[in-house]
């Protein structure tokens, strides 16, 4: 298990934020993305709309929002997708 400098929490702000900053590229495309629950350091989140089972979701999880939680605040954060 990964620790983090921070409560899962502590998470949900930044979290939310950066999903708000995600969230107008992702309705471009017909989708959407809800925050479910943060547990560990996992970020469980849900692509709804257009997105869900959408080939190039896990895509979008990985190279965008991991990649953009990652940067904005912590390396270690994991995105999972809950259907």
């Amino acid at each position: 298990m990964i620790m983090l400098p921070f409560s899962d929490d502590e998470l949900n702000e930044p979290v939310e934020a950066v999903l708000d900053k995600l969230r107008p590229s992702i309705m471009l495309d017909g989708g959407n993305i809800t925050l479910i629950k943060i547990e560990n350091g996992k970020v469980y989140v849900r692509l709804e709309g257009a997105c869900k089972g959408c080939p190039s979701s896990n895509l979008t999880l990985k190279n965008g929002v991991e990649r953009q939680l990652r940067l904005d605040i912590h390396p270690d954060l994991e995105v999972i997708s809950i259907n």
